[in-house]
């Protein structure tokens, strides 16, 4: 076993083109390291709906040029077969470690494939690849990112000529052509042959944005703006400025790109701490908003001033931004599809519904609600906004930071606040409050010995309310296709169980819905919904074992 070990490292160390990975192979191999070895060779990182994700490193289990040559050669061949042979494949990257490298040996492989590569000119939000796609006419786009994913992770996005990104059966598809790869030294990799874009294909992106905003409308909300070491600080400050709103503040310390991410133990603004810069900069600029995106800049974050809350700053649940900008649209006479995932609020469909829209639910991922017939406006609760869908046919941080801008520029002109416009919306539909709860860990068997105990023994009682139905999600349902999730409905309150696509995480998703009669009535409400919420949250845990 040992010795079959060390020859399928050999193996891999005599392809691999990365002279760092094959120092760091060769050492393990040197020192006999077979622990580390056995998790590096324990199969191949698994390419599926969100493309690939992974630490970096050497071996088939690690995110590494080897690895992500395969998936270029795959993805080729996938197009070919699918008669695009000599279209064109737009590639994007952010500043992570070895994203320049990944993106340079994609364009390389799509070349010697016969087929047309253009990169962006330097590392950019995921939404400028997204918008990239259909405005060149490409057949196919990536992007290289691990979005908010730790510092030593990398990942590999694919989307297709629609400008989304890919689900089943392509990504099947794409998987199987993936392993049907040979030897690495028969893929073709030219010097050269591909076309690096100028700042022409920015700033058609830049011009798009303007058109999320109303003709006209106020634009006076001062901002404090985090880029939490990642690629958006120059795109948002550009839009911002076309757009003619002040000048953001940035958080200095956290502006400019760092593969590191050296201020946050993980660049998600949803992290405990990863906000505190920000806050701080803010208890100095006494902006009207703090606005932050993820390190690629496809989420959006949105903090508000709040008395009440600690350090006199309060981040808005993605569910509540996902509301106001729903109510913010309607009020603007929006017209067509609002779309969200189910782990989300519940509150669009009820904005919609009486704002005579459509509405649709999906699964999990904007590779989903992009897809969406019709549609206007699609969110979902992990911070990210599809507000241009005729633009980028995914989540975009820029042009959903711009409309957060607006619309508390409006309710800055009527002396309001997004505070207000929330208690508007509870007195209006319910209070709808929302939480997580979300358990990362170290061995995955946790997860799925968790989803199996909750199949074997679905709780009856949450919270003291009774599961009045209990789907699995595995076998679909007549709006969803199959995906792995158990959703529940109590009196009042909805609980949805998932595995997390992207991460080591198995994920809960809470809401309760408590009526409000009056604005008096708003704390009591408040207060009922967030005693649920932990109550829920506990009695969840027991259940799952977890």
């Amino acid at each position: 076993m040992q010795h079959d070990l060390i020859a399928q490292a050999r193996t891999w160390l005599a392809e691999d083109p990365d002279p760092e990975t094959r120092d760091e192979l060769a050492a393990l191999i040197e020192a006999g390291a077979t622990q580390e070895l056995a998790v590096r060779f324990a199969g191949t990182l698994q390419f599926g709906t969100a493309g690939l994700r992974g630490e970096l490193g050497a071996g088939p289990m690690r995110m590494n040029r080897s690895v992500v040559i395969r998936a270029a050669a795959g993805l080729a061949a996938y197009l070919k077969a699918q008669g695009q042979d000599g279209g064109l494949v737009v590639i994007g990257y952010d500043a992570r470690y070895k994203s320049a490298d990944f993106a340079r040996d994609t364009a390389a492989v799509m070349t010697g494939a016969g087929l047309r590569a253009a990169v962006l000119p330097r590392p950019l939000p995921t939404p400028v690849l997204a918008y990239a796609i259909r405005h060149l006419g490409a057949v196919a786009g990536v992007e290289v990112t691990a979005s908010h994913n730790p510092p030593r992770d990398n990942g590999y996005k694919v989307y297709l000529g629609d400008g989304s990104q890919i689900v089943p059966p392509a990504d099947g598809e794409i998987a199987a052509a993936i392993a049907a790869v040979g030897p690495l030294a028969d893929v073709v990799r030219p010097e050269d042959g591909w076309e690096v874009l100028g700042e022409d294909v920015l700033d058609a992106y830049l011009a798009r944005t303007d058109a999320v905003l109303s003709a006209g409308s106020p634009r006076t909300a001062r901002t404090v703006y985090t880029a939490m070491h990642g690629v958006g600080a120059s795109v948002l400050t550009a839009a911002f400025e076309r757009a003619g709103f002040p000048a953001p503040v940035l958080v200095a310390e956290q502006a400019e790109p760092d593969p590191a991410f050296p201020t946050v133990a993980f660049p998600n603004p949803e992290e405990p701490g990863a906000m505190d810069l920000a806050f701080a900069t803010a208890r100095r600029a006494a902006p009207d908003l703090v606005i932050a995106n993820d390190p690629d800049a496809d989420r959006c974050a949105v903090a508000v001033p709040d008395p009440a809350a600690d350090g006199g700053w309060r981040m808005l649940r993605g569910d509540e931004v996902g509301a106001l900008l729903a109510a913010h649209l309607v009020d603007r006479g929006a017209s067509g599809v609002f779309a969200e995932s189910i782990v989300s609020s519940s509150l669009l469909g009820r904005i919609a519904e009486k704002a005579g829209l459509g509405y649709e639910e999906t699964l999990t991922g904007f590779k989903w609600i992009a897809r969406v017939d019709g549609l206007r406006y699609g969110y979902e609760e992990a911070l990210g906004y599809c507000v241009d869908p005729e633009g980028v046919r995914d989540k975009d941080g820029i042009t959903a930071a711009l409309l957060v801008a607006e619309l508390a520029s409006v309710l800055k002109e009527r002396g309001r606040t997004l505070l207000d416009l929330l208690d508007d919306l509870a007195l209006a539909h319910g209070l709808h409050a929302t939480d997580q709860l979300s358990v990362r860990v170290e061995d995955l068997t946790v997860i799925a010995d968790a989803m199996a105990r909750l199949r074997e023994q679905p709780p009856t009682a949450l919270a003291g309310l009774a599961v009045t139905s209990a789907e699995d999600l595995t076998r679909g349902t007549d709006r969803l296709p199959p995906t792995d999730g158990l959703r529940y409905h109590l009196e009042g309150a909805r609980v949805i169980v998932r595995p997390s696509g992207t991460e080591p995480k198995l994920k809960c998703y809470l809401e309760v819905v408590v009526p409000v009669a009056d604005a008096a009535g708003l704390p009591a409400a408040r207060a009922r919904g967030a005693e649920l919420l932990a109550a829920i949250k506990r009695d969840l845990a027991a259940a799952a074992g977890i």
